[in-house]
């Protein structure tokens, strides 16, 4: 594979940015096989955007030729409470996501934090953070979900310090996450050059928008898919029919912007081939959109119903998740941890 196709892999949606603009083909015309990571809190239940749409692009760099790994991040879900803050839930739940991430991603590295924060990492993190102004750390608090105006302990404040020096300590050259992660991204890349380290090129995919209308979600977090709000997400755990009837409440504007069923088929379906739409033969009958373009030009023009796009939708997210809820179905003893009424998220 020549550069410019290791280019257009690493660029191909869900890409948004990266950072910086240059940095990308420098490192690959540099660097055969550089080191990629993405980091994951362990929380509850994979969803589209958390397993799906991240491990696309993981998938997408391993073909360029990048060593991919995934962080699951214990002590940082330990911090921010995940799990109500139980270290044996996280890390029976740290099983499950490993399991998820090497169906869905074949030859990814899976790493733990708690396998090598030494005393070398805290150094590093306390000289990090001499770097960090409280108001920046605060600033940062929304690569966790929380908001400036929450009560935090104190530990909340080392959190975007942690996930800067982990970079380092994995020896990362290509740091990926949602684009809900760019701030720690640009404070690594601010305070890396004081330190004497090599900030790492950032590459930011899009978040997947919640399939409620905005402001019809509770909370802040309300205009992305949450694991906590099962009416904004699509699991993968969800079955065809609990995803059609999901897909069927779904917001769908006859516009493209905000839209979260477009936003879906653009990401996911397509990334097999093209994509079909079944309708009955007394409405034109089935229809095959060998792009998102054409899709998006027939929706918008009002040559295809919001309902047919919302059942073409749901059977292409279903073709995706289809192997991983065959195999936890099978494996069930991965999902026991969530068993219990108190482990909501």
């Amino acid at each position: 594979m020549d550069l410019e196709e290791r280019l257009a892999l690493v660029m191909k949606e869900p890409t948004q940015e990266v950072v910086p603009g240059d940095g990308l083909r420098e490192l690959l015309e540099s660097n055969e096989h550089p080191k990629h990571y993405i980091g994951f809190e362990i929380s509850g239940l994979l969803h589209v955007g958390s397993l799906i749409v991240s491990g696309i692009k993981i998938n997408d760099l391993k073909a360029a030729g990048f060593e991919t790994q995934v962080l699951l991040a214990d002590w940082h879900s330990f911090i921010n409470d995940k799990l109500g803050g139980d270290w044996n839930a996280i890390n029976k739940a740290s099983e499950y996501y490993e399991e998820a991430f090497k169906l869905f991603c074949p030859g990814v590295k899976i790493v733990r934090g708690s396998d090598y924060y030494d005393n070398d990492y805290w150094c590093d993190v306390i000289n990090f953070s001499k770097n960090v102004t409280l108001p920046r750390a605060t600033r940062c608090m929304q690569i966790m979900g929380r908001s400036n105006a929450e009560a935090l302990d104190v530990a909340k404040f080392f959190y975007p310090s942690m996930q800067a020096v982990d970079m380092k300590h994995l020896e990362v050259d290509l740091a990926h996450a949602g684009m809900d992660q760019r701030k720690v991204h640009m404070l690594a890349r601010d305070v890396y050059p004081k330190m004497g380290w090599k900030p790492p090129v950032a590459l930011h995919h899009e978040i997947l928008p919640s399939l409620l209308k905005p402001g019809e979600g509770e909370g802040r977090m309300d205009s992305k898919m949450s694991k906590s709000k099962p009416n904004t997400a699509v699991f993968i755990h969800d079955s065809i029919d609990l995803i059609n009837k999901k897909l069927a409440k779904a917001y769908c504007p006859p516009e493209a912007e905000g839209n979260p069923v477009l936003a879906l088929a653009r990401v996911t379906c397509f990334r097999n081939g093209p994509m079909a739409v079944e309708r009955p033969e007394k409405f034109g009958g089935n229809l095959e959109f060998a792009s998102y373009v054409e899709l998006e030009k027939d929706y918008l023009g009002g040559k295809l119903h919001a309902a047919d796009l919302k059942n073409g939708v749901a059977a292409g997210l279903d073709s995706l998740i289809a192997p991983m809820r065959k195999h936890f179905e099978e494996h069930p003893e991965f999902l026991q941890v969530y068993e219990s009424s108190e482990i909501t998220r």
